[in-house]
């Protein structure tokens, strides 16, 4: 791929689903206690809007810079799979909703490590 080739964030489907994942958090946040609003909720909302934001910002760079925002989504993905297992542990969530925005979560992961290795050839 031509490391001056610029992406059309909104076709990649890694963007609609980092996107999917930050809503269905976003839905989520609506069920937690108020007294966790600038705690724990805050801090879902922030790397879970980081995913699609940096796959968002990095496509309009080289494939080379492209990637290191990549890591970034990458890095706020496992941020947000270990704040989930919080809000399971505290109570918010349950062990279905977790599953099911962990696989969403583990399908994001591999289809951008494998969009990853795509620009890095």
């Amino acid at each position: 791929m031509n490391s001056k080739k610029r992406h059309n964030y909104k076709n990649l489907k890694i963007w609609k689903l980092g996107l999917e994942i930050a809503n269905d958090i976003s839905d989520l946040l609506l069920e937690f206690p108020n007294h966790e609003r600038y705690d724990l909720s805050s801090q879902l909302s922030r790397c879970s809007v980081s995913i699609p934001s940096n796959i968002a910002e990095g496509s309009a760079r080289t494939n080379k810079s492209f990637s290191n925002y990549i890591d970034i989504s990458l890095g706020s993905s496992f941020e947000l799979g270990t704040q989930l297992l919080i809000a399971l542990h505290r109570k918010y969530i349950n062990e279905q909703t977790l599953t099911k925005l962990e696989e969403k979560i583990e399908e994001f992961q591999r289809m951008t490590m494998g969009f990853q290795n795509g620009l890095n050839t």
